[in-house]
């Protein structure tokens, strides 16, 4: 399997990022990495720039770090033939519904499709990172509902195209779709 689609599940503090920068690194060899960055902070909050920080430095010197707003496709093709690793799918979801959902189904059929597809379609392995939230209780805000059902829909998306994917529990990942 020349380029692997790889989707890297996990809660907080799970193991996920770290778990995604070795699968990718594994699949990159010493060659360079896009990492598609999702995280922002603007507000000045300390701890979000501080584990921002530290993703950064955990990263090699050879990786170009990619800020991905809404637009993931446009993300990817600035990629070009270099693996990524996408962490994470959870924000770039908040970027895409940061004004609401309103149609879960426009917003698949919008954005989320065409990210999809241009994962699906980049010529090197994609490593995509994301937070398992639909583990919890029924949120009782509707908004986060929407956003809860959302995700679950993204991930299955991206988990039938897959060809591994890995829920990550305490640092340890387990292989939900190993590689045949």
């Amino acid at each position: 399997m020349a380029d692997p689609l790889v989707l890297v599940l996990g809660g907080t503090r799970s193991g996920k990022s770290t778990f995604g920068r070795q699968r990718v690194r594994e699949l990159a060899g010493d060659g360079p990495v896009a990492y598609l960055a999702t995280a922002w902070s603007d507000d000045g909050d300390s701890e979000l720039d501080n584990r921002i920080e530290r993703h950064r430095r955990e990263r090699p010197a050879n990786w170009t770090t990619i800020e991905v707003g809404p637009d993931l496709a446009g993300a990817i093709g600035s990629a070009s033939d270099a693996p990524i690793l996408l962490d994470g799918l959870t924000l770039w979801l908040s970027a895409v519904t940061a004004d609401g959902i309103d149609d879960i189904d426009a917003t698949l059929d919008g954005a989320v499709a065409a990210g999809l597809a241009a994962i699906e379609a980049h010529a090197a392995p994609v490593v995509v990172v994301s937070d398992e939230i639909g583990l919890g209780m029924v949120p009782i805000d509707p908004g986060a509902r929407a956003f809860r059902d959302l995700q679950g829909i993204v991930h299955q998306r991206i988990a039938s195209a897959a060809d591994e994917v890995y829920l990550t529990v305490a640092g340890l990942p387990l292989a939900l779709k190993p590689t045949a």
